[in-house]
């Protein structure tokens, strides 16, 4: 049995599926945050994995769910060497200009929930088990959207604001845990054929096994990189202004 020990949030499909996947296939026990148990992917993993992956149910937006999962793996393993937060959503009420339409606030509130309380909540309830490891990472899946020094959109308020909230919480949470140990991943994965907006995204350029190739790389990377400094790095290693 492997003795490192994962947990993924958002893994029912998309890059999250893709990052469980990749893990598994590099030996890791991954404990995968499962929110669409209709969804067969993620079951089918586990089926070619049953030593181990472990399904556990996972809404990042509940306290008490966050919690009974932070519980599960606790009676299973007593110890987490690698949480990523990447349970993400968006909407297309993003693409409403100000002045043209209203604003979808409702939705706003629920991008806001997932995107940027959600890995708040789970960092919270994990932190126990992390403290015993000799890893202690946590990464996060932002967005490009979420830098203000960069911004180009004319809208997207919900998604963007997000996103920018998650950046702040994790360089809280960066200069609270890095002196105890902690390290840190902040990254943009790039425009990835994801299930975001509740549909596959063809447009976009990467197939999420491909964006969650780069994406470990960067998570697992232990060498050639400052863990002093945090930043919010990309797929092709470029590093984005806050």
């Amino acid at each position: 049995m492997t003795d490192r020990i994962a947990v993924v949030t958002g893994a029912d499909r998309g890059l999250g599926q893709a990052l469980t996947a990749g893990l598994l296939a590099d030996g890791w026990r991954v404990f995968a945050g499962q929110y669409m148990p209709a969804w067969p992917e993620l079951d089918a993993l586990a089926a070619a994995y049953p030593q181990t992956l472990t399904c556990v149910p996972l809404d990042v937006t509940g306290v008490e769910s966050v919690c009974a999962a932070a519980e599960t793996v606790r009676a299973a393993t007593g110890r987490v060497d690698l949480l990523i937060n990447n349970a993400g959503v968006t909407s297309p009420t993003n693409r409403r200009l100000l002045r043209e339409e209203p604003q979808d606030y409702a939705e706003m509130h629920r991008l806001y929930d997932v995107n940027a309380l959600g890995p708040i909540r789970m960092v919270e309830a994990f932190l126990p088990l992390m403290e015993s490891s000799a890893i202690k990472r946590l990464c996060f899946v932002s967005s490009e959207a979420g830098s203000v020094g960069r911004a180009q959109r004319t809208a997207w308020y919900g998604y963007c604001m997000s996103k920018a909230s998650l950046n702040m919480a994790v360089k809280l949470m960066f200069n609270h845990l890095h002196p105890e140990g902690y390290t840190f991943r902040v990254y943009h994965p790039g425009w990835v054929r994801s299930y975001m907006s509740g549909k596959k995204s063809l447009d976009a350029k990467l197939e999420p096994e491909e964006a969650a190739r780069y994406a470990l790389a960067y998570f697992l990377q232990d060498t050639g990189i400052d863990e002093d400094q945090l930043v919010l790095r990309d797929f092709e290693g470029n590093i984005w202004e806050w």
